[in-house]
């Protein structure tokens, strides 16, 4: 069986997208599911590209008991639409962004990650916010409710 292959997308890839990548690892991970995922998270912008993640993501990771893993801040491409089976953005900014960048989503692989929940809305950006700890929330509601839809569909 090939891997489920997750890509977390946000504008910097410091910031959002490296919390939903960490954060839903450590739940693969936790449920014995590790072997059976490819994720990772990338931009949709060049601005921090090489960046390690943002200090309030780290410090909140941290403070969770979530592994920081090691990771420097990556533009999204348009080959990842095919090599990824979900390409998950964090605001309805990054969603415009990521269908430019691939051209479209002919295949339905682009959602928002609160999507899969039962509040769909976006994740506020905490390098304009501050709000570290509301953003953590929104990702674990989030990843919970993604590996929720994953083991109806396909776990």
């Amino acid at each position: 069986m090939s891997k489920i292959k997750v890509l977390f997308i946000c504008h910097g890839n410091i910031c959002r997208s490296t919390m939903a990548q960490f954060v839903f690892q450590h739940m693969v991970n936790d449920q014995g599911l590790k072997d059976k995922f490819y994720i990772d998270s990338a931009a949709t912008s060049r601005e921090e590209i090489g960046n390690p993640p943002h200090y309030g993501t780290v410090n909140k990771l941290r403070q969770e008991g979530i592994p920081v893993l090691k990771h420097r801040a990556i533009q999204m491409t348009k080959q990842d639409y095919k090599e990824y089976d979900y390409i998950i953005g964090m605001d309805a900014w990054n969603l415009r962004n990521m269908n430019r960048i691939t051209g479209g989503d002919p295949d339905g692989k682009i959602h928002l990650l609160l999507d899969y929940s039962k509040h769909p809305r976006d994740i506020a950006d905490p390098w304009y916010t501050g709000n570290f700890d509301d953003t953590y929330r929104d990702v674990v509601e989030g990843c919970e409710a993604f590996m929720k839809y994953l083991g109806e569909e396909q776990l």
